[in-house]
């Protein structure tokens, strides 16, 4: 799991930057449109877009911008239909790279990653090359005592506890994710992110040069318009990672 923490922390702090770059918000209302389209526009029948609704909440999207969103989902106002693709690949380093899309035009989604890959020393595989190194799981970073968080998560429901540079992650069945939520912040816990997230069964460990090569993959990955979310199974040590990351 320790790997996994450092990487959950890094893609924390690249959220806050997307965020800054205007592209998170974005991101957040085609995955409550797509939601909304495929299982109905009302979160209390529709879990996926509920916490899809509940992630944009967390980034401060408007309300007014997740209504709206709803709407073209469920298709009481026109929008655009967007395709959800999985992209299997790898980074430098033998690092399994998993990558969620969603967009209006496969064939642009398909050569951007193509290439983003290419041009930074992956390579794009085939459909099932890494999908098994990943299983989904609820995962929610928290800021507390360690007692408190440990305690309030474990009554909740969580499967596991770890913490890193001062947040603790937590995972969860991704069916739990909701109720341990909510028993952290009824414990007074402060919540600084809770997903539905792909988490790999086996990590890789990288070195100084290979960790600079693969963060750098992902953030060009990241920065596509039509990708939403970007899982790799590497582990960086804590000394590179104060270096690189």
């Amino acid at each position: 799991m320790a790997g996994h923490s450092k990487w959950a922390n890094i893609k924390h702090r690249k959220g806050r930057q997307d965020a800054k770059r205007g592209k998170l918000f974005a991101k957040l209302i085609r995955a409550i449109e797509v939601a909304a389209r495929s299982g109905g526009g009302d979160p209390a029948a529709n879990p996926t877009l509920a916490q899809a609704i509940q992630k944009a909440r967390d980034a401060s999207v408007p309300k007014d911008n997740i209504d709206r969103a709803i709407a073209r989902g469920t298709g009481e106002v026109e929008g655009v239909t967007y395709d959800e693709i999985w992209y299997e690949g790898y980074a430098p380093g033998g690092v399994a790279v998993y990558v969620q899309v969603l967009t209006d035009n496969r064939n642009r989604a398909a050569s951007d990653v193509r290439s983003t890959f290419t041009r930074g020393g992956g390579s794009l595989g085939e459909p099932g090359s890494v999908s098994y190194l990943f299983e989904t799981k609820g995962s929610i970073l928290a800021k507390g005592d360690e007692d408190t968080v440990m305690e309030a998560a474990l009554e909740g429901g969580a499967e596991d506890v770890d913490g890193s540079d001062g947040l603790w992650e937590i995972t969860t069945d991704p069916s739990d994710l909701q109720s341990v939520r909510a028993a952290l912040e009824a414990a007074g816990i402060e919540i600084e992110s809770a997903d539905i997230t792909q988490m790999p069964v086996t990590t890789v460990e990288l070195d100084a040069s290979k960790a600079q090569q693969v963060l750098r993959l992902v953030d060009a990955l990241e920065d596509l318009d039509d990708v939403q979310s970007v899982y790799a199974n590497f582990d960086i040590p804590d000394e590179i990672l104060a270096q690189v990351g």
